[in-house]
């Protein structure tokens, strides 16, 4: 396909060859301000915040990692281990429900109904029946949710599921199953190091829909390495055939501490062996054109979905809800506050088990901050209705962002009408390159994680 020299997206791409290739570091906009700011003298404020009573009528979350993989995927950025034994896998999941016991005492946390729960990883589906039951339980007898929370989210790895699992997830109340396929290609699979094969993708899709399921969420990636047109256009078919509940498609970003980057380093590479980002762009386009024919509505810059699909976990975070994060490196947001726990296993358990709370680093946001996070984070579901923001922070924010506004509605991205803000759909396809416009100067040169 030829650029389009009319189209202000072409005509960015096609300015410098080397700005359209995929090079090392992050891309994917999932916070404000940068992770890189974050700093460990500031985790006293965030137990200090924590001792406070929370801001009326915001939301409360759970996050859960579970950090175990059998691989690790060369694209993978996460804390992952795929290395701990059956002990070490239990002194962790001990250490999070002890971790939950102690924040459940916390001001910030006591008596407060959760209203969504995500399990994240790392592979969630990792742990035995039995670990998920021991795990499910000790959690809630500190962070109860059965009874308040909207949205139970647990992330998979298809060939982890087996029938037996699988229902004992729908008897522990999961309400959406998110499973990572990411590609359908069994060589696809296999160049990228993943651990399922595409055979396991649809016994553990024909198994989930046979025990019923709310919602079913597949992850695609558009761009892995290996990837074709034609490639890709058999996962968008393959897709469709299926018919989940929800679609999420990421464009492959080739952050720092990747296996793809350490080899990209010793080889001298500049240029990641992957597609650039107008082809990635074209692939996702293409995907969602093909969904919204089948009777999808793009609900986000990453997201499909249909029926009564619901994202409570992304609308909560993107609305400023709180967010109590349990495990190694698992951030949270409170109070105003962000902050990560330890990074690495063993400070995470060890301090754990010495009754401490194993926040590692921390950021205290101001009020700017806070407009700024919650702003650029709704801009990814495509529409902003400018009087959110006046009611909750007193700020127009068509005045406060009018100079990045300007420009993007100039080159065609976004375009104001009234009180609404909404964003093209070629704009939604690189918007987490046009946030960093919304930054101020300090944090736009900045490494972002």
């Amino acid at each position: 396909m030829a650029p389009d020299p009319t189209n202000p997206d072409d005509a960015r791409e096609s300015e410098s060859s080397r700005a359209a290739a995929t090079t090392t570091g992050n891309y994917f906009v999932s916070n404000y301000p940068p992770f890189s700011v974050w700093q460990q003298d500031f985790a006293a404020a965030a137990k200090e915040r924590l001792d406070r009573p929370p801001a009326p009528e915001t939301s409360l979350g759970l996050y859960v990692h579970i950090p175990f993989c059998r691989k690790r995927c060369d694209f993978c950025y996460f804390r992952v281990y795929t290395d701990k034994n059956s002990d070490e896998v239990r002194r962790y999941t001990s250490a999070v429900v002890a971790e939950a016991e102690a924040y459940a005492t916390q001001r910030a946390i006591a008596g407060r109904p959760l209203d969504f729960v995500y399990f994240g990883g790392g592979t969630p589906s990792y742990l035995s029946v039995d670990q998920l039951t021991a795990l499910f339980g000790g959690i809630q007898e500190h962070l109860p949710w059965h009874d308040t929370a909207r949205e139970i989210t647990f992330e998979c790895e298809p060939g982890t599921l087996q029938e037996k699992k699988i229902k004992a997830l729908k008897d522990l109340g999961i309400t959406r199953l998110s499973l990572g396929v990411e590609n359908f290609d069994p060589e696809i699979l296999e160049l990228n190091n993943r651990a399922h094969r595409a055979k396991e993708i649809d016994r553990a899709y024909d198994t989930a829909r046979d025990v019923g399921f709310r919602q079913i969420n597949i992850d695609l990636i558009a761009g892995m390495v290996g990837e074709t047109d034609d490639n890709w256009q058999r996962c968008i078919e393959r897709t469709l055939e299926l018919q989940p509940d929800s679609v999420t498609i990421y464009q492959m970003e080739i952050p720092f501490n990747t296996t793809v980057a350490r080899r990209m380093k010793a080889n001298g590479e500049a240029v990641a062996p992957v597609a650039d980002w107008a082809t990635k762009r074209r692939w996702v386009d293409e995907a969602f054109a093909a969904l919204e024919g089948a009777g999808y509505y793009i609900g986000s810059a990453y997201t499909a979905a249909r029926g009564e699909a619901t994202f409570l976990y992304r609308d909560g975070l993107w609305h400023g809800a709180d967010l109590l994060g349990l495990g190694v490196a698992s951030f949270s947001h409170l109070n105003g506050v962000h902050f990560q726990n330890e990074h690495d296993f063993l400070p995470y358990v060890e301090r754990v088990e010495r009754g401490e709370l194993p926040i590692h680093r921390a950021l205290p946001l101001t009020d700017d901050q806070r407009l700024i996070r919650e702003f650029i984070l709704q801009l990814k579901l495509g529409a902003i209705d400018t009087s959110y923001f006046e009611t909750k922070f007193g700020i127009d924010v068509r005045e406060r962002f009018a100079e990045p506004l300007q420009q993007h509605v100039g080159d065609g991205f976004m375009a104001i009408d009234g009180r609404r803000i909404t964003v093209a759909r070629h704009g939604m396809l690189q918007i987490d390159r046009l946030l960093h416009d919304f930054f101020p100067a300090e944090h736009r040169a900045v490494r972002y994680a």
